[in-house]
């Protein structure tokens, strides 16, 4: 009885134990997945003279100016909210500011970017240019100015270069010239080897071959602006890369500034057990390569540690804003000269959409202070 006991419990450890590595090779695999799948979680519920009526959520009653994106059968589709002019417990109404005309009862969903599908759209001239990088070439936005100093926009993980279509209007009016880029695994760009998503482990070479071709077309100085795992891509490029001292300030938004930290925001957000975090980051570090530790700036900060200006939004529930803020109090320790703003409410990356004006005074007024 008692060797049975034994034999059982150890069946039972082993299947166990077989479970969750099977979960932590699946969040693994989630999280580095390529492949684009568009959700539609919003519900149109009216489209009355110049307003659009939508079931409540979390997601359609936050703050401010925001896309709405939904499929059709010619492809998705894109509209400009204005903030809330009313609320109910079931509806929210937001003014249509431009864009199409969503249909009643349209699956659709909120999007940070409410702007498509160009810099055109911004009214700001541009040219489309191939970028020379370690994989082949990667389309790019050059938006020309007349200065000297260069802002390359990287977007984060799944994202586009519409991503920088929100902030190119400020950045033109102050001068610079603006190239925003593509990465490895991006719509157009060459895929990497394995075809997954390296977490900026390798990302941040392809960012270095866009600096290099900025400082090819006239560049003097850099300014980095990135948004979410742009951030991970941008730090590692300030500590690796042999053009990191050209740099002469960062702006992140939404920052993944430790990514041990956001895997454990996200495995809340799927509900998995707290254990099984560390588990998915080890079979992730193994499949990839990658070293967490490198990623956790706030312990480990870059060689080069340019002017920063870090914004983050309390409400983000995808990358956690207490890595921001942990980054920011631990700035003056690490010799890294570091602005903090955070921004209430909104979700992830959505603090331009918060307050525009706000937000772009906040920038423009950093770069003017610490752009000599």
């Amino acid at each position: 009885m008692l060797l049975r006991g034994v034999g059982a419990g150890l069946g039972v450890g082993l299947g166990v134990g077989a479970s969750a590595a099977g979960i932590g090779w699946f969040y693994s695999s989630v999280l580095l997945d390529t492949s684009i799948r568009p959700v539609f979680p919003e519900r149109v519920l009216g489209v009355a003279d110049d307003a659009v009526t939508l079931a409540v959520s979390r997601l359609t009653a936050q703050p401010g100016v925001w896309g709405l994106r939904w499929a059709t059968d010619h492809g998705d589709r894109l509209a400009v909210l204005g903030p809330v002019v009313s609320q109910s417990r079931r509806e929210v109404v937001r003014p249509l500011l431009g864009g199409h005309r969503p249909e009643p009862g349209s699956a659709a969903v909120l999007d940070a970017g409410p702007y498509d599908p160009d810099p055109a759209a911004r009214g700001l001239p541009f040219e489309d240019v191939d970028v020379p990088g370690p994989l082949g070439s990667y389309p790019a936005w050059f938006v020309p100015a007349d200065g000297d100093t260069w802002v390359v926009l990287v977007h984060g993980r799944g994202g586009a270069r519409r991503e920088a279509l929100r902030i190119l209007p400020a950045l033109h009016a102050l001068g610079h010239p603006q190239l925003a880029i593509t990465y490895r695994n991006d719509m157009d760009a060459p895929p990497s080897p394995d075809g997954y998503y390296h977490l900026g482990d390798t990302e941040w070479e392809d960012l270095e071959a866009a600096v290099r071709f900025a400082v090819g077309r006239g560049a003097r100085r850099i300014v980095l602006f990135g948004w979410s795992m742009g951030g991970a891509v941008t730090g590692a490029f300030l500590d690796r890369s042999v053009e990191a001292d050209r740099v002469a300030a960062v702006v992140w938004d939404a920052p993944l500034v430790d990514w041990r930290a956001t895997l454990r925001q996200q495995a809340r957000n799927r509900r998995l057990p707290p254990a099984l975090s560390p588990l998915a980051s080890a079979v992730t570090s193994r499949r990839i390569g990658i070293d967490f530790d490198r990623f956790d700036l706030a312990r480990h900060p870059p060689a080069v540690r340019p002017p920063t200006l870090l914004v983050h939004s309390a409400g983000d529930t995808a990358v956690p804003v207490a890595a921001s803020r942990a980054l920011a109090a631990a700035s003056p320790a690490l010799n890294w000269p570091m602005r903090y703003l955070e921004v209430p409410v909104v979700e992830h990356t959505g603090s331009w959409n918060a307050d525009p004006g706000a937000y772009e005074r906040a920038v423009t007024s950093f770069l003017a202070d610490v752009l000599p």
